[in-house]
Formats: structure tokens, C-alpha cells, sequence
């Protein structure tokens, strides 16, 4: 079960990779055969119930409600993915699935309601009927249907959970990093704001990448028929 600590050094590690210049992707998986069975609600009740903070003001947010975080996130998950393991996921910007996973958003189970961002984005990746299916029965299901209904977005057979993301991550990590954040903004922006605002933004951003030293070594790089080698610049 999550613990407060775990959400504290959780936090710490999201806020290290946004500040961190060499690192430009995350990846987020759990140790042990399971991802996590959800809260440890002995611990983490009575913070809630008075309104008390689980992570720190100044760290970045690993649910990403206040778009604190500008670098991509790969989740692997695995065996058994529980209510926050599943808000961890969906707040990740691409899911690797083992075959094993068993996923649950069943905190109706216990009288309480998603808080960390099931609401919203189950929702809105897999719809309303189908989000309504899963929190308001608790029911589980697996990493197949998971696949079908868009909150994850590979499976592949238990144990190579970890590799996939990490190569997935590699190769995100490869492109202009600069170019990967912006989109990743946008594709956000048009969610939260509408495909206008996003639309909005196009010329501005395209003229402020093309500007930089990575825009000059795409050029380059496509003119002379090589590979480019992007500097963050």
C-alpha cells in the first residue's frame, strides 16, 4: 500500500527529474511482483480527513494536476494496479502493460471517491460509460481490456514490462527535447482548453523551435542526410 512517505519521495523523484538537464524522459514502475494494491489507508485517512497536505507545496505533483511537470513519463505496471497505482498511470503520459496486470478503481469500496485524477481521466480516455463501469462497481479487470478501452497503450508478456518502457523512453529521449515538451503542452492544452487554444499556440512555438540550435541541426541534418544530434538548445 501507498504510504505518505512513498508519496513524499515519489514527489522528490518527479521534482528531480523536472530540474535535472541530463535526464529528459521518466520512467515509473514499482519493484516486486505488484505495482500496488492502493493507499494504506491506516496511515493516509486521517490525512486526508482533516485536509492535511500528503506531499510538499514546493515539489512537483507526480498526478500532475497543476502541470508542473514539462518531461514525459513511461508507466509499467504490473500484477496487481490498484486505485492510485492506476492515477499514477493515467498520469503518465504512456502505459506499458504487463499481460498479469489487474487493474481497480474500487474506492467506492470504502466510501470514498477518486482524488487523485480517475475521475477525470478515465473518463476521458476511455469514456464515460466505461469509466462509470469501472468506479461505480469497483470491479477489476485486465490488462486486455485495459488495451481495448485506451488506458494503456501496449501489453506485452510479464517480466518485459520494464524493458518496453525503458526503450519506449529511449526513444523519446532521442528526439529534440525541446520539440517532445511542446508537443506534450499542446496536446494538454487542447484537452484542458479546447483545440482552439491549442491551435492558438502553433505559429508562436513553431517560430521559437525552428529559432533554436536544434531547430538549425534538424535542418542541417536533413539537408546533408544524417542523423540529427539534438542538444536541448
Amino acid at each position: 500500500g501507498f504510504t505518505p512517505t512513498m508519496l513524499r519521495e515519489l514527489a522528490a523523484a518527479y521534482s528531480e527529474l523536472e530540474q535535472r538537464e541530463d535526464i529528459r524522459v521518466g520512467v515509473l514502475h514499482a519493484a516486486g511482483p505488484h505495482t500496488t494494491a492502493g493507499l494504506d489507508l491506516p496511515k493516509i485517512a486521517p490525512i486526508m480527513a482533516r485536509g492535511g497536505r500528503l506531499m510538499p507545496p514546493d515539489h512537483v505533483d507526480p498526478f500532475d494536476f497543476a502541470r508542473t511537470r514539462s518531461k514525459p513519463v513511461v508507466a509499467a505496471v504490473k500484477g496487481i494496479c490498484y486505485t492510485i497505482g492506476i492515477e499514477l498511470m493515467l498520469a503518465a503520459d504512456i502505459v506499458v502493460a504487463a499481460q498479469d496486470c489487474r487493474f481497480s478503481q474500487l474506492e467506492v469500496k470504502r466510501n470514498l471517491m477518486p482524488t487523485g485524477g480517475a475521475t477525470i481521466r478515465i473518463t476521458e480516455r476511455a469514456g464515460y460509460g466505461n469509466a462509470m463501469y469501472l468506479m461505480l462497481t469497483g470491479m477489476e479487470i485486465g490488462a486486455e481490456a485495459a488495451l481495448r478501452m485506451g488506458l494503456v497503450q501496449e501489453v506485452v508478456k510479464t517480466g518485459e514490462e520494464l524493458a518496453r518502457a525503458v526503450a519506449l523512453a529511449e526513444l523519446i529521449a532521442a528526439q529534440a527535447p525541446a520539440a517532445v515538451r511542446a508537443t506534450r503542452r499542446n496536446a494538454l492544452l487542447a484537452l484542458e482548453a479546447g483545440p482552439r487554444a491549442a491551435v492558438a499556440e502553433f505559429e508562436s512555438v513553431q517560430q521559437r523551435l525552428l529559432a533554436m540550435d536544434d531547430g538549425r541541426e534538424a535542418v542541417a541534418s536533413f539537408l546533408e542526410k544524417r542523423p540529427p544530434r539534438f542538444v536541448g538548445r
